[in-house]
């Protein structure tokens, strides 16, 4: 039985899907266009593989970050941290920010009515990276829906690369929030749950606040999925927060700020139109 649990953004076990169709499209509905993800060898077919079962408990696993954007509640969980928003304000979306340190994937952005950036909060999405290939079990879920009539056998499998997931993202926070700290701005990782889980077991964190704090640059936002009759659903799971010095201590590094508001903002207001509007419903 083939281990993809989410294929093109539904769950597998859904009987009332027309699968042909969805394949064919190959439509991400979390990221509203075509799935990124494809095949080097085969660039006109996207992968379609958000989430995955691993492991002797059977985990489901999300590997795909464009997963965590069912209905953008990642980003209506950080409205909070917008502390100089104000009535009237608009709220932008803005993705792929380059910083000192490394690109941003999304800047939830609060500005005034010339569009001129008066708050910011920096978004980042980490889900688990594979090893080997996932592509044996996308080609038996073709089978196993009905698409295929036979694959080739292939003793080819995947595992999760839990340390170095964890590890390159405490790196990249290591790199990014001395930036934000500076500026009195917060930054916020959003993750799956199963990785907090792998972080707090295998890195220090005794000092990381789990009541979080508005003080806090550093926020820490995990997610779980809940089974619904037809789907499955994306909720907040536990927020914890910590600084600068925390996210260094636990790496056991150092870190410096190098830019200021205005600069992040300059490049913020480039990017800022009617599409980058974050709609609060």
């Amino acid at each position: 039985m083939s281990k993809v649990q989410e294929f093109f953004t539904f769950p597998v076990e859904c009987d009332d899907i027309n699968w042909s169709s969805i394949v064919r499209k190959q439509y991400c509905r979390f990221s509203g266009k075509r799935c990124f993800k494809v095949r080097k060898s085969q660039p006109n077919v996207s992968i379609g593989t958000c989430t995955v079962q691993y492991g002797e408990d059977k985990k489901n696993i999300i590997i795909c970050p464009h997963r965590l954007l069912e209905r953008k509640q990642i980003f209506s969980d950080c409205l909070h941290l917008l502390t100089s928003h104000q009535p009237g304000n608009e709220l932008h979306l803005v993705s792929e920010v380059t910083i000192p340190g490394g690109s941003v994937d999304y800047f939830l952005v609060s500005t005034d009515s010339n569009r001129k950036v008066k708050d910011f909060v920096g978004i980042e999405l980490q889900t688990l990276d594979t090893t080997g290939t996932v592509w044996p079990e996308r080609e038996r879920t073709l089978q196993e829906l009905g698409i295929r009539k036979s694959i080739s056998p292939s003793d080819k499998n995947f595992g999760m690369n839990w340390k170095m997931t964890a590890k390159t993202i405490l790196v990249q926070l290591h790199h990014k929030i001395d930036t934000f700290e500076s500026i009195n701005k917060h930054f916020v990782l959003v993750i799956q749950d199963y990785l907090l889980d792998y972080i707090q077991k295998e890195f220090s964190c005794a000092h990381i606040n789990t009541v979080p704090s508005l003080g806090d640059s550093m926020h820490i936002h995990s997610y779980k999925l809940k089974k619904c009759e037809n789907d499955n659903k994306l909720m907040l799971d536990k927020c914890l927060s910590t600084d600068s010095a925390g996210i260094s201590k636990l790496l056991g590094l150092n870190a410096n700020a190098n830019i200021g508001f205005d600069e992040i903002a300059h490049v913020i207001e480039g990017k800022l139109s009617e599409t980058t509007i974050f709609p609060v419903v």
